[in-house]
């Protein structure tokens, strides 16, 4: 039997902010009560809580995440010397390639990008720092997946995947055919299975000090790529990947 117990008002603090950090603009109290089941009393000394510890900010629409909030989240990146290391390998692919450069962990069936080096031109990308995507659609996510056996992922993924675009693989059986390829070569690539028009290389770097299973990747369009460019590109994410995993 599971006896842990759990604390009333961090659940209620926890709903709110999952609620503001999914909004694309500021949000109401009001929708807030509607959102949550609370009532407007008990809603309003949790906002001014939350509030008075810069965890949320009030503007005249509604409510946003705060910048305490922010701070104390961007922590989780510096654990390790996880942070500089990516920095530094990340910078000089950016310099060498002029493309993207992110970094995520695995949570559970998703990837989390935690860290991001932008390239001087732009990309259209869905990988805000802090934003999810199933690991099974995304060459981040495969990377990290191939770093589990097979039993683990057959354990955590059902037979049925979702699809975000038509060329997204939807079968597990596939998917773990192509793992057992990552695994060989050490690269994970993924073309408009996320994002029609985008290509992505990823390698998996390993696990942390402090655990967390992370791995780096590239997102570049389809028309910038080349035979010659892209086996470079390839080449200089599993470069990055690897002087990582040695600094850390």
């Amino acid at each position: 039997m599971n006896t842990s117990y759990e604390v009333p008002a961090l659940r209620r603090a926890h709903d709110v902010l999952e609620i503001l950090a999914r909004a694309a603009t500021p949000v109401r109290a009001s929708a807030l009560v509607k959102a949550t089941g609370l009532s407007r009393s008990t809603l309003y000394l949790l906002l001014d809580s939350l509030e008075g510890r810069h965890w949320i900010e009030k503007r005249s629409e509604g409510y946003i995440v705060g910048l305490k909030l922010f701070e104390l989240g961007s922590a989780y990146v510096r654990h390790d010397g996880l942070q500089a290391a990516f920095r530094n390998e990340a910078r000089a692919f950016v310099a060498a390639h002029n493309e993207v450069v992110q970094l995520a962990v695995l949570d559970a069936s998703d990837v989390v990008y935690i860290a991001r080096e932008d390239a001087q031109r732009p990309v259209r990308l869905v990988s805000d720092l802090g934003s999810r995507l199933p690991a099974h659609c995304c060459a981040l996510g495969k990377a990290l997946l191939a770093s589990l056996s097979d039993d683990e992922v057959a354990a955590m993924l059902p037979e049925r995947l979702a699809a975000m675009t038509s060329h997204t693989t939807t079968r597990r059986s596939a998917l773990l055919r192509e793992l057992a390829g990552i695994r060989a070569c050490g690269l994970a690539t993924e073309r408009e299975e996320v994002s029609a028009g985008l290509a992505c290389f990823a390698a998996y770097i390993g696990v942390t000090p402090l655990g967390k299973r992370v791995a780096v990747s590239t997102s570049v369009p389809l028309g910038r790529l080349e035979g010659r460019r892209e086996k470079q590109i390839a080449t200089g994410i599993a470069r990055i990947a690897s002087r990582i995993a040695a600094a850390l």
